[in-house]
């Protein structure tokens, strides 16, 4: 009991941390911003770039949902429309709730839906973060070829080489299981307990590490990866700025590293920052455009999720909180039984 309050009263001191954090560099990223200017920016932007980038951010996830969908063929028929609304359910809850809930949540509906293992769905999930890993690495090297990094990003440059490491690492360490066992007849399958957990874990992961689909999958990372610059390229173009998809596509990259620091739901603050910190320093946007378009890009990316999640949820009559905790209980069962 001592121990569960110790964890509880570390991850509230975490929580309050983490948004102290956000609050305080969203603070300081808008701090020069002019932000009674905004309404005149909003006024002048052409809103069919904006329409675009919105357009594009939708489809974003639903090529996210083909992807999610052929990992998982070996395994089972997931559907299309099914794992996008799992996704969306996810990006909802990444955006109302603290510590990414929505990465638990979705896989917990997948579970739900089908007769997936909720630790094979955990692990197909992992396997996402690290094709798309292994491709925002490349992405980080060509950027730091075609763009000169001021010195105050030197920790992005060894961010990103810690990330991949720990891609290789992870990669290494899945392939083992993929590949190296044979898949096992039911008969042969220990018959309760952890064993039988983790052997349907490594028995699902060789079938699927032995498919044709798992490069399929692999090779779809790239455009679902690159797709994530058409937004930002198009706000560019609504907001007035002169810059390029190229630039675009580096902000994009350095945005996508970031997101993986501790950070406040809906990435609120972080993401204002280093917006504003990439176009000052490396595209020489004046410092108050910089901080105002940092919450219009913030909206046209996130706005859409809010509104997506809000119609999956409804479809599904769940309620985010209860799905949390069920998705919790049903982690904890799978500690338990290890």
């Amino acid at each position: 009991m001592g121990e569960t309050s110790s964890r509880g009263l570390r991850a509230r001191l975490l929580l309050v941390l983490v948004n102290v954090v956000s609050l305080g560099s969203l603070i300081w990223t808008l701090r020069d911003a002019k932000l009674g200017e905004l309404k005149d920016d909003l006024a002048t932007m052409d809103w069919k770039w904006i329409a675009l980038a919105v357009v594009a951010d939708i489809g974003v996830y639903f090529w996210h949902g083909l992807r999610w969908n052929v990992l998982l063929r070996p395994l089972t028929r997931v559907g299309f429309w099914r794992a996008v609304r799992a996704i969306y359910v996810g990006l909802f809850a990444n955006e109302i709730l603290p510590f990414r809930a929505g990465e638990l949540l979705r896989c917990y509906l997948l579970s739900r839906w089908t007769e997936l293992p909720f630790s094979v769905s955990l692990t197909s999930a992992l396997i996402e973060r690290i094709f798309d890993g292994i491709w925002l690495c490349l992405c980080l090297l060509l950027t730091l070829h075609y763009f000169s990094f001021p010195p105050k990003f030197r920790y992005l440059v060894d961010g990103g080489y810690a990330l991949g490491i720990t891609v290789l690492v992870g990669a290494l360490v899945l392939g083992i299981a993929m590949f190296r066992r044979r898949r096992r007849a039911p008969e042969e399958l220990p018959q309760k307990g952890w064993r039988k957990h983790w052997t349907v874990l490594i028995d699902d992961l060789n079938l699927i590490g032995h498919s044709r689909y798992l490069f399929v999958a692999l090779f779809q990372s790239l455009p679902y990866l690159l797709l994530q610059t058409i937004p930002i390229w198009a706000t560019f173009k609504g907001y007035g700025f002169d810059l390029s998809l190229a630039d675009a596509f580096a902000l994009m990259v350095i945005l996508r590293l970031t997101s993986a620091l501790p950070q406040a739901p809906g990435n609120i603050g972080l993401f204002q920052l280093f917006t504003k910190e990439v176009l000052i320093n490396m595209f020489n946007v004046v410092g108050d455009e910089a901080g105002r378009f940092s919450i219009v890009l913030w909206g046209i990316v996130t706005l859409p999720l809010l509104v997506g999640g809000f119609v999956a949820l409804s479809i599904e009559e769940a309620d985010i909180i209860q799905l949390q905790r069920d998705a919790q209980e049903e982690a904890a069962g799978l500690k338990t039984s290890r």
